[in-house]
């Protein structure tokens, strides 16, 4: 895998904490009167986190797990909004998500770093995204956080607005 594309992965978590982070404590639960816009899932940035934490051990970690030992499986899409209702991600403790995240993403990032050519140009099928190789859905992940920086910028953003009555 590309040195740029593992940097990213690894250093994501400390980027999602500082995210998060420079979210008003008072607006880490709060949701937009309008949702038109967002980069990512309609989440708050509470839910953010939770949602990626959940993504990366039950959507990327077993869809990367199946790619190596499947032949071309399904890999099925996730369902988030309803994930978040019932696991309540609004009630979740943030240093626990993302102490869970991390530790989840370090198992991921050890998990690409040891593959080899052979094994990255496995294929699958990833429901709403068609036919892909190993490599792809790394890439795919990498993507998937990058969405979710953005959607805590754009909660920023509609919170500065808000915050001066714009």
């Amino acid at each position: 895998m590309n040195r740029t594309t593992l940097n990213a992965l690894t250093l994501f978590p400390l980027q999602l904490e500082a995210h998060y982070q420079a979210i008003p404590p008072a607006y880490r639960h709060w949701a937009p009167p309008s949702w038109e816009g967002i980069p990512s899932e309609h989440f708050t940035a509470i839910e953010q986190l939770c949602h990626v934490r959940d993504i990366e051990i039950e959507g990327y970690q077993e869809r990367i797990r199946r790619t190596l030992v499947e032949t071309h499986p399904l890999l099925p899409s996730i369902e988030s909004e309803p994930l978040a209702i019932q696991r309540r991600y609004g009630d979740a403790d943030a240093e626990a998500v993302l102490a869970a995240f991390g530790e989840a993403r370090a198992r991921t990032v050890a998990t690409i770093a040891a593959l080899d050519d052979a094994q990255l140009a496995r294929t699958a099928q990833f429901e709403g995204y068609g036919p892909l190789t190993l490599r792809s859905l790394v890439h795919y992940l990498c993507s998937h956080d990058q969405q979710h920086l953005a959607g805590l910028q754009w909660l920023l953003g509609k919170i500065e607005a808000e915050r001066v009555g714009a």
